[in-house]
């Protein structure tokens, strides 16, 4: 079983609609706090190259497939995992559990693909995975 990287979330009412349930978009945003938190727990020094504007995390698609709604104050866990990397490329999967006293149900998938690209001349070119974020990325695949 490969390791995940986890995030854990308690629900807010910023985050529902009118009905009283978490609007969808949401779950988008927790895939990019959870990448970006792996990022500063994991890979700091690549959070200070996306700082100087030298390397940029582009993303190329991102989906989510829902199975069950999340209202306010439910606790959420977000589960990133390491699918595959390709040369500049990064792809990951993503699973959503509603966590309570007893449980932890699957309520949500999603995926997400990024590519490494660098800063020059003409603009954003690709560029290798940095060596940190491999090294870092290494622990769960």
């Amino acid at each position: 079983m490969k390791k995940s990287y986890d995030l854990k979330h308690v629900v807010s009412f910023e985050e529902t609609n009118l009905v009283g349930n978490v609007y969808f978009v949401n779950h988008i945003r927790w895939q990019g706090k959870c990448r970006e938190m792996f990022l500063h727990d994991h890979a700091r020094s690549v959070l200070a190259e996306l700082e100087n504007g030298n390397l940029a995390l582009v993303t190329l698609n991102c989906s989510c497939e829902y199975f069950e709604e999340l209202k306010a104050f439910d606790e959420v866990l977000v589960k990133m995992f390491l699918e595959k990397t390709v040369q500049n490329k990064i792809a990951m999967r993503f699973e959503y559990y509603h966590v309570t006293s007893h449980t932890e149900k699957l309520i949500a998938q999603g995926k997400q693909e990024i590519a490494c690209m660098g800063k020059s001349a003409q603009g954003y070119i690709p560029v290798l995975i940095p060596k940190d974020l491999q090294t870092a990325l290494s622990e769960f695949s």
